[in-house]
């Protein structure tokens, strides 16, 4: 028995994987320029500073990192991508399993009772009857149909079935970007709009404090009812707009747990956005268009590109003769006290190969498809690089100018502001109409909530352009 195993094995060992038939894999030119654009909508060229590791190391704000972390325990989504993975590795220990022959035992006895016409000492007589009684005993160990993997064809559909494996991780990492730009984004919007709702609440008690005054002015017949009613007209936006933010507000909250999959505490929210919320603040904006290679969703479609590959080699292995080896070795024995002794060895060794004759084309139009699947696969990638490579250009664009935004920003919310105390008081000492007030009111609260809206842009920014860059794991090292 052991001979006939190791024969069997020493086949097997010179025999499989001799050809390989898949082509060998070339990663496609980068379809992208090697240097990320540059120009006046463009960041200057970068000090040495790199992209962190990891959103751990990205964000600052406590909060935000604590709500991350609870999106990344609950969110089913990558809850998702997760099983994925388990089951995509499942299926490839599956594959790579028929690398290696199946060895089975069997231990039998045999129990057999026949009629039987003569016994010992003589011929039966009349009404007489005899039985004959045989007993086996056996025990057998040995491989079936073990497939010789002669021209890779089992090789192939392995490699293919890691490159799956390989793919479903990278899918996951992908995910695990998305979401926490996700949370980041749903978060920063939040605290925006708690801003804007607290400028729209400030509005409104400085409106209806100046209605007042006006109203207080027309009693005394210095103002007029105009003066008055332009008066109103602030204080009702103002209204009107408090009442649409604590709506928007309250969506914003059930958007972020959404994502998250469970309730945010009140304690982890926001109050407004009003402090950085990252730490990187310089973003890599020269380097080379390499990064985009360590994108999850690049890394992905580079594992799908794999496996198309390594199924043209098992589509070309179609072609060839099949070759498997059936063997087995054991005892056998009348008496199971003698099992394991004398001349009780038996074993068996069979080799097969069988090759298609006619198939009307069936091998032919596999690979066709596998070369066409390659085709597709190439193309996605490709897809998947210029994505990629937009999408941080785009970033690049708009951090290049944002800093400028704010600050002139800034700088007109603090004009207005004076502008409206001017404004204000020329009216109270009689020397100017109301309707510059209004005018000054309406400009300083218009000031306001643009600059926390082109803050939050700013803040997406970053966001935006880490992501787009990987999560910073393709500029670190």
């Amino acid at each position: 028995m052991r001979r006939a195993l190791s024969c069997l094995a020493l086949a097997g060992a010179l025999l499989t994987g001799c050809v390989d038939l898949a082509p060998t894999y070339h990663r496609p030119a980068n379809p992208v320029p090697a240097a990320f654009p540059a120009g006046p909508a463009y960041p200057p060229t970068p000090s040495a500073d790199q992209a962190p590791v990891g959103w751990q190391a990205f964000f600052s704000d406590p909060k935000l990192k604590r709500v991350i972390g609870e999106a990344l325990s609950n969110n089913r989504d990558l809850r998702v991508a997760v099983a994925n993975i388990a089951a995509a590795r499942a299926q490839y220990h599956v594959q790579r399993a028929a690398l290696y022959p199946t060895i089975g035992a069997t231990a039998q006895a045999t129990y057999a009772q026949e009629p039987g016409s003569v016994v010992q000492g003589g011929a039966l007589g009349p009404g007489q009857s005899s039985t004959y009684n045989e007993r086996l005993y056996s025990l057998t160990a040995g491989v079936s149909a073990w497939q010789l993997d002669f021209f890779s064809k089992v090789r192939n559909l392995t490699k293919a079935a890691q490159a799956q494996y390989l793919a479903s991780r990278a899918a996951r990492d992908e995910a695990q970007l998305v979401l926490v730009d996700e949370v980041a984004t749903d978060y920063l919007t939040f605290a925006s709009d708690r801003s804007l709702l607290a400028i729209a609440t400030q509005t409104l008690a400085s409106g209806q404090a100046s209605l007042d005054l006006t109203q207080h002015r027309l009693d005394a017949g210095v103002a007029s009812a105009l003066d008055v009613e332009q008066a109103k007209t602030t204080v009702q936006q103002a209204r009107y707009d408090e009442a649409r933010l604590t709506t928007q507000v309250a969506q914003d909250r059930n958007a972020l747990e959404l994502v998250v999959g469970a309730p945010v505490s009140d304690a982890d929210l926001p109050d407004a956005l009003d402090g950085e919320v990252v730490v990187m603040e310089r973003l890599p904006a020269a380097v080379s268009s390499q990064v985009l290679l360590s994108r999850p969703d690049v890394i992905q479609a580079e594992q799908t590109l794999r496996g198309a590959n390594a199924n043209i080699g098992a589509a070309r292995a179609n072609f060839f003769p099949s070759i498997s080896l059936t063997g087995s070795g054991g005892l056998t024995s009348l008496a199971l006290s003698s099992l394991f002794e004398g001349p009780a060895a038996t074993w068996t060794f069979v080799p097969t190969v069988s090759q298609t004759i006619f198939d009307f084309g069936a091998n032919r139009g596999k690979l066709a498809y596998a070369k066409a699947q390659r085709d597709v696969d190439v193309a996605q990638y490709e897809k998947a690089v210029q994505t990629a490579f937009r999408e941080v250009a785009d970033a690049l664009a708009q951090r290049g100018t944002i800093d400028t935004q704010v600050a002139a920003q800034a700088a007109l919310v603090e004009a207005n502001r004076q502008s409206l105390i001017l404004a204000t008081a020329r009216y109270e000492r009689g020397a100017d109409t109301y309707l510059n007030v209004l005018i000054a009111q309406r400009a300083y609260y218009a000031a306001q909530q643009t600059l926390v809206t082109t803050r939050l842009t700013r803040s997406l920014n970053l966001v935006t352009l880490y992501g787009a860059l990987g999560g910073g794991l393709g500029l670190s090292g």
